[in-house]
């Protein structure tokens, strides 16, 4: 059998942490987590300070684990040895069936969202999202290096509208005082309770999401076990970084009343009213750019998602989804599935527009937080097993992380449709328990 070669280096692992972290949430969860801090900058800062934390503790537990295990696919390997086969198996089919297909089909929509209000089409947002998807999934189908070319420059270029931001409106900000009367003054316009603190870190999550998918190519990477800790805690504490700068940024210049009124357009509008239409065009051309970077980057962990499940010899038909194509050294019938999926999943989120399912389901932020049940697990796991790390690495990380996944969790029983997501998810997890041992019959 073909095996994946070592193809990438440390700035590609880095920008796919960066890159898939930094990409649309930054750009359209903004007014989401003002709204449920109730409209209380203070607060809602306090939010992404808590979710970047989260993640930054959450990635150095995961480093330590990284320097331990290198097979094909970072965290289903890394439950598959603290709990087994069966247990690894079923984190790969939650993965593959729900988590990655969800976040590619948000993001296409993010990204057509964007492209739309730069070309000025009315109705075009779901053929867009349609044709992003698709050619970047032929992208990693046809040239998986090309495609992490792609993730190396886009992270380059999605750095720009963020530095904008964040400088040219935290200088403006202190200038004129607007910061200032942002945090002494919460926004009127918030419908609602809010939420809260953990609905509005729960909020930051989808923002910091990400930087767990660059473990899916520790096989390809050249030195892996010293190349993925650095890049997980250097790229992780990169974006918590970049994130404060650049909300600051926009507290800078607009109110938090205005915040909330421009929603997703919130970034553009602050540069239209320092350089005018002009830079509003060029950083609405950089966010696409760099919700596209993140979109490829879900892509390709999706495309691998089957691929490591069928590498095992479980699942359906593990002989044909455990295939790597001898030209492209691609995981091409990976890749045509988790096309198909996020095909599933984009007409779901469909739904949530058009009043299918009576309320939101929010699959931007529901699957993140089943995830961080599985990441307790292996916090348990590490504290149980690590007995050569130190007190801080074995026990205050791991605890502190499993704190902010419980916080995390808290905040998603608190979201329109838990239950009805939670009961879809046990359907597709059953399902996957049916079809375990069907290639080893």
């Amino acid at each position: 059998m073909e095996k994946l070669q070592k193809k990438y280096g440390f700035w590609t692992a880095t920008a796919m942490v960066v890159g898939i972290v930094i990409g649309s949430g930054v750009f359209f969860k903004a007014d989401d987590v003002l709204s449920a801090a109730g409209g209380d900058l203070g607060t809602a800062l306090i939010a992404w300070l808590i979710g970047g934390s989260i993640m930054v503790v959450t990635a150095y537990v995961f480093s330590k684990i990284a320097t331990r295990i290198e097979k094909v696919n970072g965290l289903v390997d890394y439950f598959e040895e603290a709990y087994g086969e069966k247990a690894g198996y079923l984190v790969g089919w939650f993965m593959t069936f729900i988590y990655y297909p969800t976040l590619v089909a948000v993001l296409a929509w993010v990204s057509a969202n964007y492209t739309v209000g730069l070309i000025g089409l009315k109705d075009g947002v779901w053929p867009i999202s349609f044709v992003y998807m698709t050619g970047f999934f032929l992208l990693n189908y046809y040239s998986p290096v090309l495609a992490g070319m792609w993730q190396v420059s886009s992270t380059v270029i999605k750095l720009i509208p963020l530095g904008l931001v964040a400088v040219v409106g935290g200088i403006a900000g202190l200038s004129s005082g607007q910061t200032m009367q942002n945090f002494m003054q919460a926004a009127q316009a918030v419908s609602g309770s809010g939420g809260g603190l953990a609905v509005a870190t729960l909020s930051t999550a989808f923002a910091y999401e990400g930087w767990i998918i660059a473990t899916v190519i520790n096989a390809e990477l050249k030195d892996a076990k010293r190349t993925l800790p650095k890049a997980l805690v250097v790229g992780t504490i990169a974006v918590m970084t970049i994130y404060m700068l650049y909300y600051m940024g926009i507290s800078g210049v607009l109110t938090n009343d205005q915040v909330l009124v421009e929603g997703d357009a919130a970034p553009v509008r602050v540069i239209e009213m320092i350089f005018g239409s002009v830079g509003g065009t060029l950083l609405t051309v950089f966010v696409i750019i760099s919700c596209l970077g993140t979109l490829n980057g879900l892509i390709m962990g999706s495309a691998r998602g089957m691929f490591s499940i069928a590498s095992r010899n479980m699942g359906p038909r593990a002989d044909l989804f455990k295939q790597i194509n001898p030209i492209t050294n691609s995981t091409s019938h990976s890749a045509i599935l988790g096309y198909f999926l996020s095909l599933f999943w984009l007409m779901v989120w469909y739904g949530n527009f058009h009043g299918w399912w009576g309320q939101f389901m929010d699959v931007s932020e529901l699957p993140i937080a089943f995830l961080y049940v599985i990441y307790i697990s292996i916090y348990i796991w590490v504290m149980k097993t690590f007995t050569d790390l130190s007190l801080f690495s074995r026990f205050v990380c791991p605890t502190l992380a499993a704190c902010g996944s419980i916080y995390i969790i808290w905040g998603a029983i608190q979201k329109d449709m838990f239950i009805h997501f939670l009961i879809l998810t046990l359907l597709i997890a059953g399902a996957g328990v049916a079809l375990m041992n069907s290639s080893r019959r």
